[in-house]
């Protein structure tokens, strides 16, 4: 199976924007209750037996289950039959609300993420369909279950032989939007090893550096916007909280963070593309992003977005059928590409690189990027043959066969 997602801008009417405002804000109070329900019972095993609080205490009985993606669907059916609120929304969309819990419970067991949080109002922005009848995109419109027929700005074609298999509905700044998920019934082969291998070092200083010589200077867009977000936010911050005026200061605000948001991937997606015109493998470094996030220089990482940019680059790859692989990040920076010598720690003033051992010399960050592409080239079986330019070809290491 192939699985794609494709994203167009809705253009609904008044009435149904309506309704999508009431939907997501029974999305909301769905995902509360049910939030609420499981931290209950989570304080109430956290208390000692011997040692109650004297103030207050979840009292819930001792043999009373776990609240499970199972039983709150069971109870979300019980609870429709009686609210009218919760009737006029799709069922299976409610439970996709539920599932989203679920994931955000799932994540912090596993990936160490936070306890989920409440949402307060404006924090829900999205709710979505599991199922859609037949051929839900036809004519310009998009066909949702119990919603009905919506316009929708459809800026390119689906390729033929996909069914759409999931619609979302998301609300952002500038309008509401529709991501449709189309499987195609195929198997795509991942791209192999082959060509010219680019590897890639980012940095706050150039924010890509490829082994052949590339050195792209980082893009500084929320920093250069923050003149304008504080005099934005100073506006807000003046207003009545709740009144006209204050939604539509914070609405500006909101549009000025949108735009920022699509300068930096617009930008990541031109530059993923630059790098794939003449390689046929490309190296990354396996960085800790949330290491660096939380860093002196937290802001300025978070600005660039290396996570984003490394995404999109994959994707890239899998369309421009280049080979795409991440690779250990340690001591790049020490190692001379030319001769492999480890020549220590270099202090961030040292921007060139220069080998006490060969005399090889280059930009730092080029240097730690060839050894990228080294490494990555090792990893693949490849063996490594530098071209005067700086290029890396790999050649596939020959698997002699024994001699009995």
């Amino acid at each position: 199976m192939f699985n794609l997602t494709y994203e167009f801008k809705l253009k609904p009417t008044q009435n149904q924007v309506e309704i999508f405002e009431e939907w997501l804000e029974t999305h909301r109070r769905v995902y509360n209750h049910a939030l609420a329900e499981r931290k209950d019972w989570y304080k109430s095993r956290s208390c000692q037996v011997n040692a109650c609080s004297l103030v207050s205490e979840y009292i819930i009985r001792a043999d009373a289950p776990r609240p499970t993606f199972a039983s709150q669907c069971k109870s979300l059916t019980a609870a429709r039959k009686e609210n009218e609120y919760l009737k006029r929304v799709n069922a299976q969309s409610l439970q996709q609300t539920l599932r989203r819990l679920e994931k955000a419970f799932v994540s912090m067991w596993e990936q160490n993420h936070g306890f989920p949080r409440f949402k307060k109002r404006d924090r829900m922005r999205s709710f979505s369909f599991p199922q859609l009848g037949q051929n839900p995109l036809s004519n310009r419109y998009v066909k949702l279950p119990v919603i009905g027929v919506v316009k929708v700005r459809q800026s390119r074609d689906i390729p033929d032989g996909g069914v759409i298999k999931q619609a979302r509905v998301v609300k952002r700044v500038s309008g509401w939007y529709v991501m449709l998920t189309v499987q195609w019934d195929v198997s795509v082969p991942s791209p192999l090893p082959h060509g010219e291998a680019v590897g890639i070092d980012v940095g706050l200083t150039s924010f890509v550096a490829t082994s052949n010589g590339l050195l792209v200077k980082r893009p500084r867009f929320f920093v250069d916007a923050l003149r304008k977000l504080k005099l934005l936010q100073q506006r807000v911050s003046r207003k009545r909280i709740g009144s006209n005026n204050w939604k539509k200061a914070h609405k500006k605000v909101a549009t000025e963070h949108e735009y920022v948001a699509n300068c930096r991937k617009d930008w990541h997606r031109k530059l993923s593309h630059q790098i794939c015109n003449n390689a046929g493998m490309v190296f990354v470094e396996d960085l800790n992003l949330v290491g660096l996030s939380r860093g002196m220089l937290g802001k300025h990482c978070l600005d660039a977005g290396f996570g984003q940019f490394f995404n999109i680059l994959e994707q890239t790859c899998f369309k421009r059928d280049v080979y795409f692989q991440k690779i250990d990040s340690r001591k790049t920076s020490q190692i001379c590409p030319n001769c492999g010598t480890e020549t220590g720690k270099k202090e961030l003033s040292e921007r060139i690189h220069v080998c006490s051992n060969c005399g090889y010399t280059t930009d730092r960050d080029i240097a730690a990027a060839q050894v990228v592409a080294i490494r990555g080239l090792a990893a693949v079986g490849h063996t490594v043959k530098m071209l005067a330019e700086g290029k890396f070809i790999g050649i596939p290491v020959k698997q002699e066969s024994p001699a009995f």
